[in-house]
């Protein structure tokens, strides 16, 4: 049972460790368009994000994929990125369901990137099966996840609602502050 909790809370402390907030800064661009009325839809994305993370540990932890981890280091901030673009242009389109099933596959994809980033740890890990360890390991994962959803969800509330923000405008603050932090990780991480 100390295993379980260990591989729950060092999941926990892959998505809040505020060394590494790139996790956050996507959790921020993935919801900042969204209200507690999608809930549901939050809880598919950041699940299908979840999903494509453990998909790419559990690959990397038998040996299934290797990928250099300068373009790993790369990719997890241009992600981000792309996300905070994808908000900053598609905010006058109020009606994001006609290219949801783009969004759902683009959001597993860059959960296998992510899940990259992270997949060193499990490849030397304990011996025997590494399944269990994964499945708690994203256990952990997705209640940090949860965690800074309902962050995010209360504070664009607050902002909407008693500072008056309209939600054009909240996305277009919060996503360029997303923008303009993952700049300098992009730079640092590039490849060229």
């Amino acid at each position: 049972m100390s295993e379980f909790w260990l591989y729950i809370k060092l999941g926990f402390g892959h998505v809040l460790d505020w060394h590494a907030y790139d996790h956050i800064l996507f959790l921020i661009a993935l919801t900042v368009g969204y209200t507690f009325d999608n809930w549901k839809r939050i809880l598919l994305l950041v699940t299908l994000f979840t999903i494509g993370h453990t998909l790419s540990l559990f690959l990397a932890a038998y040996d299934v994929v290797s990928v250099n981890s300068r373009l790993i280091e790369f990719l997890i901030p241009l992600t981000i990125l792309i996300a905070g673009l994808f908000n900053v242009f598609t905010v006058k389109n109020t009606s994001k369901n006609s290219k949801i099933g783009i969004l759902y596959g683009v959001t597993i994809f860059f959960g296998l990137i992510h899940g990259l980033g992270f997949s060193i740890f499990f490849k030397y890990s304990s011996g025997g099966t590494r399944i269990l360890p994964l499945i708690e390991f994203a256990l952990g994962v997705e209640a940090a996840q949860i965690i800074i959803v309902l962050i995010v969800l209360i504070i664009s509330f607050i902002f909407q609602t008693f500072f008056r923000f309209s939600k054009r405008d909240w996305i277009l603050v919060v996503s360029s502050i997303v923008i303009g932090m993952v700049i300098p990780m992009l730079i640092a991480n590039k490849i060229w």
